[in-house]
Parts: C-alpha cells; sequence; structure tokens
C-alpha cells in the first residue's frame, strides 16, 4: 500500500521553521507523497515553491468559501497547468459564518455558489478532479455537484461531515474523506453513516 496524504496545509505558517523536518519524519512513517490543497491565494507561493523543492510535494490551486471576496479565475489558469498541479480546490460551500444581515446572507450563499461552480467547470476543462469543502450546506452542495455534472472529474469530499444527503455523490465519482474526527466520542452520527459508503 502507497500512503499519501491528501490533504496538507504544509504552506500553512505553522510549518515555515522546520518544513524538511516534518516532510522527512512525514516519510519515515510511510507517507509517500503530499498534496497541499489551495485554500487561498495568498499562500499559493509558498504551495508552488514547495512543491517545486520536493519531488514528493503536489499542490491544487482553488478557493475556500471563506476567501470568495480574493477569487480570481485567472489565477486558477495561471497555475492549473504546472506539472505539480493535480486538483482544483479546496472549494464548496460553507454556511457554517453566514453573515446575520438577512440580505447579506443572501448575497454571500449567492457569491458562494458563483464561485464553486466556477471552480467546477475549471475542473472540467483542465480535466483535474476537485477537492470539495462542504459545512452545513449538503443539499445545495451536492445539487450543485450532480447539476454541473462534476462526474466528469470526480474527486473528494475532504473530511467527509457524515450528512445522508451526500451519500448519493458516491455514484458520481467522489470520494469520502474519513479524518480523525471519526475517533471522537461525539462522532456518533459518522459511525452510523460510515458502513453505507462503499468501501471502494
Amino acid at each position: 500500500h502507497i500512503i499519501i496524504d491528501t490533504h496538507c496545509h504544509l504552506d500553512n505558517d505553522a510549518y515555515l521553521s522546520d518544513i524538511d523536518g516534518v516532510i522527512v519524519n512525514a516519510k519515515e512513517s510511510g507517507v509517500k507523497a503530499f498534496l497541499i490543497p489551495g485554500a487561498d491565494f495568498d499562500t499559493l507561493p509558498r504551495a508552488i515553491e514547495l512543491a517545486e523543492k520536493y519531488s514528493e510535494v503536489f499542490f491544487a490551486v482553488g478557493t475556500h468559501p471563506y476567501d470568495i471576496d480574493k477569487y480570481d479565475e485567472a489565477i486558477i489558469e495561471k497555475y492549473v497547468n504546472h506539472p505539480k498541479c493535480v486538483a482544483i480546490g479546496e472549494c464548496g460551500l460553507d454556511y457554517y459564518r453566514l453573515p446575520e444581515d438577512e440580505d447579506e446572507k443572501i448575497e454571500n450563499v449567492k457569491r458562494q455558489k458563483e464561485v464553486f461552480i466556477s471552480q467546477i467547470n475549471l475542473a472540467k476543462k483542465y480535466k483535474k478532479p476537485l477537492i470539495i469543502h462542504i459545512r452545513e450546506a449538503s443539499n445545495d452542495s451536492r445539487e450543485i455537484l450532480i447539476k454541473e455534472n462534476a462526474k466528469e472529474v470526480g474527486g473528494v469530499l475532504h473530511c467527509f461531515n457524515a450528512s445522508s444527503h451526500l451519500l448519493p455523490l458516491a455514484e458520481h465519482n467522489f470520494y469520502f474523506g474519513i479524518g480523525g474526527v471519526l475517533t471522537f466520542k461525539n462522532a456518533k452520527k459518522l459511525v452510523e453513516v460510515l458502513p453505507k459508503i462503499p468501501k471502494e
């Protein structure tokens, strides 16, 4: 078996002081490759720098729902064909921190959907899989992924939130990311849903 960490933010400032040590330790523990997801464009140069320095490190380019104000298709198009860029994302919908004001809330949700759809279309255009982030937005996320025919490229539902509403995406070329949350005492819902996910 080959172990690949498909979602590690090695471009985060927390790793600045000892990135060599982090990578060496992981490799010694059996991790053969690392994928840095794109969350915002500010950290993208660091992700590219690491991918160019280490043969085992790859990156994705995309915009997290919290960073939609900075979204720019042109930046994704600039880096998507880099030889170490292997995916689009992380992108998706996150309704956890919506504005209090009703009009602002409606506008934020509308913009999140636009940015999400834009990234799905770019993934299809460049034939790259998607890294999907979904938080308290399962129904809208599922509808968009199916309507926009994201199954063309597929991808992973990063940190799967145990929503049964997302299970149909198994038939749309999506994998389910099951993280350490599964071991938490309050992960009852995830433990119940897990057997319903196809093993493959």
